[in-house]
């Protein structure tokens, strides 16, 4: 299967049956609306909106987009049946071998076929949702890709952040503090210089996810891109400020961030399922070109109360991330690692490892909620044994009840990294900081011999009952 822009991932996952599409939704609230009743559930298809009303057939909106493995997979190239496990493990692999294309510059391609400069600039001809109820306004960047050049190095960063559209020529954008657009514009502006910005609103769903990850600073995301889908990425140059977007993208816009130029921005429901960060003054891009495909999609990852579209594809990644940032600190022995999904999968972490040494399961709690992986607004890290499944929430939590006690295994954390999107950062007006928990639910070491033994059949018994009794048993057992 061809895999390389949007296009062909929708084309991948409808012969997958992971996709739905709905005509006639209008974008102020029915899309929205749409979306969050998909996302409710994990697994639930994609959803393809067509025939928008007041905009021209064949203007498409896809959301809903990552929220099953298969379709994870898929923009991955990997089966659609792969599971859970084996993407973390894809991911692990990935990233300790860290393939990479650079991306390959041509003079043209599918978003050339409609370039607006001037007073033709109209972000406002794509058909953009109100996501939310409350939120202030459409936002045309949820999936997105913001490029920036570093002034002083010529890196170029592919992050994903927020994007509001304000008017035709007119888009806020908000970024975090710590978050390497944030730094960059930094630098501009510092120099009192307006900070080149493009924005990609439809792409390929992996270099998506690369923009939404935590990628070392100073690494290209298209590079990394290029190494998932097995060949360079085909890039442009954007007319007026030279900055490479991927050619098969289906809308991109570019212009300038000055000094000083803010607009009211927000609120938006977000990934931390609340309104926290409320509305405030950001930064305002200034459009000086926009270009899209002919029958443009705007792609859509939707924060909202988990499971949702923008927290699902980070977990298994974060996984990974953690898991081989775990043994480059030298923690020995990890059997597994899960960001639970409830907790948008950054605010917890479970980490199973086999105990080698006494204070194992702490330091392997203490690494994994302040390794780079693991940092942001993480509230939660428990660490368990090998024999309990990270991913079974009932066993981490049985684990906890059973296994720990709180005097000698609960450490309090104040100071982390966090995020003024977190409803519970104590400290929003500075640099945005939070408490956090380890939590040590492993048999204490010194009574491994001697701990209580457990009240279940062993895995010889089980096996024995699959062998004779399979088709009496429930599936899946």
């Amino acid at each position: 299967m061809a895999n390389k822009d949007l296009r062909d991932w929708i084309n991948g996952v409808e012969a997958a049956g992971e996709l739905k599409i709905i005509k006639g939704a209008e974008p102020k609230e029915e899309i929205g609306g749409f979306v969050d009743i998909y996302q409710r559930q994990m697994g639930n298809p994609a959803l393809l909106f067509d025939d928008v009303p007041g905009f021209p057939k064949g203007h498409r909106i896809v959301a809903n987009i990552l929220t099953s493995v298969p379709r994870i997979n898929v923009a991955l190239g990997l089966p659609p049946q792969a599971s859970e496990m084996e993407l973390i493990q894809w991911w692990r692999n990935y990233m300790k071998h860290a393939p990479s294309h650079p991306p390959r510059a041509v003079n043209g391609g599918p978003l050339n076929e409609n370039v607006l400069e001037g007073n033709d600039v109209n972000i406002e001809k794509i058909p953009t949702p109100v996501w939310h109820e409350h939120d202030g306004g459409p936002y045309i960047g949820t999936a997105c890709m913001v490029v920036m050049k570093d002034p002083d190095s010529g890196w170029l960063n592919y992050g994903c952040y927020r994007i509001q559209s304000h008017a035709p020529d007119v888009a806020g954008i908000m970024m975090s503090p710590g978050k390497h657009g944030r730094i960059i514009m930094g630098k501009y502006h510092d120099r009192g210089e307006p900070c080149p910005v493009a924005v990609v609103a439809g792409m390929h769903p992996a270099l998506f996810m690369l923009a939404g990850l935590e990628i070392p600073y100073g690494k290209n995301e298209l590079e990394a891109g290029g190494g998932i889908l097995g060949e360079p990425v085909e890039v442009i140059a954007m007319p007026r400020t030279g900055l490479p977007v991927p050619a098969n993208s289906e809308i991109a816009f570019e212009g300038y961030i000055h000094p000083g130029d803010k607009v009211q921005e927000g609120p938006l429901g977000e990934w931390t399922s609340y309104y926290a960060s409320g509305s405030a003054p950001e930064p305002a891009i200034r459009i000086a070109t926009m270009m899209h495909r002919n029958n443009p999609i705007l792609m859509g990852a939707i924060p909202a109360v988990p499971p949702n579209d923008n927290t699902f594809y980070l977990g298994t990644y974060r996984c990974g991330a953690v898991w081989n940032q775990l043994e480059a600190a030298g923690i020995p022995e990890v059997k597994g690692v899960w960001a639970h999904e409830a907790g948008g999968s950054r605010f917890m972490l479970t980490v199973a490892i086999k105990q080698l040494y006494g204070g194992h399961a702490k330091q392997a709690g203490m690494v994994a909620s302040h390794c780079h992986a693991g940092a942001y607004c993480n509230r939660w890290t428990i660490v368990v044994d090998e024999d309990i499944d990270p991913t079974n929430i009932n066993d981490v939590i049985w684990a906890m009840c059973t296994r720990c006690d709180p005097r000698m295994q609960v450490d309090v954390i104040h100071g982390g990294w966090s995020s003024a999107l977190d409803p519970m950062c104590y400290d929003t007006e500075k640099d945005r900081r939070n408490s956090r928990v380890v939590i040590d639910a492993c048999i204490p070491f010194n009574r491994q011999k001697t701990f209580p033994i457990i009240a279940r059949a062993s895995k010889a018994l089980d096996a024995r009952m699959r062998a004779k009794w399979a088709n009496d048993l429930p599936k899946g057992f």
